[in-house]
């Protein structure tokens, strides 16, 4: 039964949409996966996809499946550059890993419009401005 299956609440780990850098024609984002964790998660699997309304129309993105291998404690690794342009959509990440061979998932979800300047904060380790979920 769907009960009696253990799942291993996920804590220590962030998926953080970071300001790379702009210029007074564009800024330019990335996706972060951040370890906070002293240790290493391996078999690291995130899968990402957008999807929302736009100009009153259904709007669904590709779906990117990312193989990352393993992610050392306290550190982090890209997973994606991302366009301004789906911060309107529900922007989803699905992440999968192992701890001592251990499956951990979870999904971390970006609500529409929360990917503004208001809600920046210094993103601990990457130390860029950014928003975050998790840890």
């Amino acid at each position: 039964m769907k009960k009696d299956i253990l799942q291993p609440v996920v804590e220590g780990i962030s998926i953080a949409v970071v300001l790379e850098s702009e210029d007074p024609v564009s800024r330019h984002w990335n996706v972060y996966l951040v370890n906070h964790r002293t240790e290493k998660i391996e078999n690291v699997l995130v899968s990402s996809k957008g999807y929302g309304t736009k100009d009153d129309k259904e709007v669904k993105t590709s779906t990117l499946r990312h193989s990352m291998g393993s992610l050392e404690g306290q550190s982090f690794s890209t997973i994606e550059a991302i366009d301004e342009q789906v911060f309107g959509l529900t922007n989803e990440y699905w992440l999968s890993f192992y701890i001592g061979g251990q499956l951990y998932d979870k999904k971390f979800i970006f609500l529409p419009e929360s990917i503004i300047d208001s809600n920046l904060i210094r993103i601990p380790l990457v130390n860029k401005p950014g928003v975050m979920i998790g840890q």
